[in-house]
Parts: structure tokens; sequence; C-alpha cells
């Protein structure tokens, strides 16, 4: 078999005083903590469509990426290239899963069947492959948003027989996601929002999604698909305003049409960016409902105002994300899937590994700092002092429901002055750094 990555062999853990720029400092995948791998605490994923399909085109200019399977002309030929080039990645860097889209990994042919044979093609090969490395599919999904027939959305287009279209297209990635096993499947609706309200039917449109997704739900259940459902929430790009904004809307939209039992949530950091929000807040709305399910791992550029889908090297930014994960009970089905590609400048192939090198140390090194913060409990007690008037007296028949607005008005009148207690914001910085710094 051809090797695609001949500079690059086995990357191993060397630990944090290493200078090998091939090596891990802080992940090491058998290190154990509360009785489980890091490995499996961190469950890391790649992109397919980053690492394999990305070129590094931008709107001035081609791609500049080199690849080596760039010379094959015949289009499956060429996916088969990219699938074998991402079981030798995941091999060379310990990455136990991966994730892509049906049109990643298969390309579209004249008509549906012959796009669906060409799809059948690659998910044999893919499961030959997986059979023989050990590595999994974290999940599965469909491109509802790249072809020109998706101009208008997919669920949500104006046009019944894009509708149709896009179900049978689902109705194939799910039976592909779960012949390959795929832990998840992610729905992430590129199209599905609008540009002006002037031409739009938001109500039908919302009406559409939300049976698409109940269709999506009885055909798993039909084919025997037990993986989880998930939602990636953002805000805009493409569209002007996208139905899936953030965290709360999804999850207020999926209580609305009674879909909410069947899905979670699939949280990227530059989509909570682009929402107005921060990673830490759309995992915290997440897990307090218990429909954190996964996240994709990447970062913003504070000064550019689009999803630049750089790779994850902010340690707060990682740590406070883990923090989240860890009081949620950790990941189940999902993981951390790398939803993030190398900048333009970074051509060649060994920039994949440097990056995603970058990247698992940086959640690697997050979660132990996360783990300590947790079990020291020092923030969560905070909270609970904070809140403590709501354990007892008015506060606690407040919380139970005992009071209203007269008994209300009869204890303001009598009550004694009200005295607040400092939020401590900067302390609690600071305490944070005490973390992020003592691990240096």
């Amino acid at each position: 078999m051809t090797e695609y990555f001949s500079g690059v062999s086995q990357v191993r853990y060397e630990g944090k005083d290493s200078d090998n720029p091939l090596a891990f400092k802080h992940y090491n995948p058998e290190e154990m903590i509360d009785g489980k791998s890091l490995k499996d605490h961190l469950r890391f994923a790649v992109a397919f469509w980053h690492s394999y399909q990305g070129r590094g085109a931008d709107p001035f200019g081609p791609g500049t990426a080199q690849r080596s399977w760039d010379h094959l002309h015949d289009p499956l030929d060429a996916a088969r290239a990219r699938m074998d080039a991402n079981f030798e990645f995941c091999q060379k860097l310990g990455l136990p899963f991966f994730c892509f889209h049906d049109r990643d990994i298969a390309p579209e042919g004249a008509t549906l069947a012959e796009t669906n044979k060409n799809l059948d093609k690659i998910v044999a090969h893919t499961k030959e492959l997986m059979a023989s490395t050990g590595v999994r599919l974290l999940w599965g999904t469909a491109n509802l948003f790249s072809h020109p027939r998706f101009v208008h959305g997919a669920a949500t287009a104006p046009n019944a027989e894009v509708f149709a279209y896009a179900a049978a297209q689902v109705k194939k990635a799910l039976e592909a996601t779960l012949e390959l096993g795929g832990a998840n499947y992610v729905f992430w609706g590129g199209r599905e929002g609008y540009e002006t309200l002037l031409n739009t039917d938001t109500k039908l449109e919302q009406d559409n999604l939300a049976r698409f997704l109940h269709m999506a739900v009885d055909y798993a259940r039909e084919i025997g698909f037990k993986g989880q459902f998930l939602i990636e929430p953002k805000p805009k790009e493409p569209t002007k305003h996208q139905y899936d904004f953030d965290t709360a809307t999804v999850i207020a939209f999926l209580k609305t049409y009674g879909l909410d039992k069947y899905f979670k949530t699939n949280i990227e950091a530059n989509h909570a960016t682009l929402a107005g929000h921060t990673f830490q807040h759309e995992l915290r709305v997440s897990r307090q409902h218990g429909m954190l399910g996964s996240i994709d791992a990447n970062q913003g550029d504070a000064q550019l105002g689009w999803d630049t889908d750089q790779f994850p090297v902010q340690i707060s930014e990682t740590t406070l994300a883990m923090y989240e994960v860890i009081l949620a009970g950790g990941f189940t089905s999902g993981g951390l899937n790398f939803d993030a590609k190398v900048r333009r400048a970074s051509f060649e192939p060994e920039d994949l590994f440097y990056s995603h090198i970058g990247g698992m140390d940086s959640f690697a090194l997050g979660f132990k700092i996360a783990h300590k913060m947790v079990k020291d409990g020092r923030f969560e007690q905070f909270i609970a002092e904070r809140y403590a008037s709501y354990r007892e007296g008015i506060g606690l028949k407040i919380v139970e429901g005992q009071v209203g607005f007269k008994e209300l008005e009869q204890y303001a009148l009598s009550q004694a002055p009200i005295r607040n207690r400092s939020g401590r914001q900067e302390f609690l910085e600071n305490f944070l750094n005490h973390y992020l710094y003592a691990s240096e």
C-alpha cells in the first residue's frame, strides 16, 4: 500500500521537556485518570473534509495544499487514496476516530443512483480499513449545502423536490453510518436559514425541518441505527440567519417539535463565538439541559469575523471546555473532532501532523487542569455559596413554589435593608490562572 505521509513515523508521547515537534508533550494516551485512559476520556477524531479534501483555497486564490494523491484523475481512485491516507494518518497519530460527510468520501455521479453506487464502493473499502486498523467512526453526516441544488436550503427549501432529494441523501448517509458502526449522526443545517424575510415563510420552513428530522428518527429506528443524533448550532455563514443559531435556539426548537428526546448538541467553538457567546457558554447551556453530546474542536480569530476553523491552542479555552465535559459526566458516544484546517500557507503534508499534535496536547493539558479544578471543587463551592439564600427561608419558598407576588410583597415590606455580596470576578479569574500557571 502507498505510504502518503512517508516523512512522518509513529508519533509518541515524550513529555513536556521534549523538543521533538513530532511528539506529544501532554497527551499520553495510556495515562490513567479516574480509572480511564486519557485516550478514552478525550476520544479524538480527524475531520475528513478539512484534512484530506481541504485545498487551502480562499476568495483570492486557488488551493496551495501539496497532497500526493493529487495526480489521480479518476474520482474513485482519488477517493480510495484519500481514505487510505486517512487511516495511515490516524494510525501514525494514534487517533481512534474519524468523521465524514458523504460527499467528502465519495464523488457525486451523474444521477443519485450512480452517486449511491460510488458511496457503496468507498464504504466497503473503508470498512476493510477499519477492520484492519481498529480506527472507528465517531460520526457521519450528509453534505446538504455544497451542491447548487441546495441554493435555498435542503429540508427548509421552498422547492419540495429539493426536500425529497435531501431525504434520499440522508437515508443513504444513515445507512453508510450504520454500516461503518458510527457512534453518532450529525445534522448541520448549512443552508437551513434565510437571507431575507421578504421571500421567506419561516414558519413553514421550520415546520418542514422538524418533519425532516422526525423522518430521520423514524428511519433510523427502522434500520436499527442506535447511535446518537446530534445537531450542530451555528448562527450564520453561509446564510444570513440560520435556524440552529445557538444552543438555546436549538434546544427550544427541539422541545417545540418533540425532538428533544432524540437529539443532543455537537458544539463547535468557532460557531459559539460567531453567535456572540464563549465556547464554555454553549457547553454550559448544553450540559445544564442534559444535551451535551459531542464537540467540534477548533478556535476562531478575535480579529476576524468569520468561521476561520483554526486548530485549538488556547489552554484557557480547552480547560474551561473540558471542565464542562467533566461536570457533564464525560463523553458517552461523543468526542473531540478536530473540525479545523491548517492555514493556507501551511501547505506541506507534515503540517497536518503539527496542527493535530498541538490540538491534542492542548486538550490533554486542558483536561488535566480541569480535572484538578473539578476535584478541588472550589469554583462550584463558590457558586453554591453565592446562591445559598435559595436553600433556606424565603428563597427556599420561592424555589419550591410556596409563594407568589402577594406573599413576596408582604415579605419585602417587612424585610431589613438588602445586603449583597461581591461576585468576586477578578478573584475567580486569578484563581483560574493559578490552575493554568501551576501546570507549567
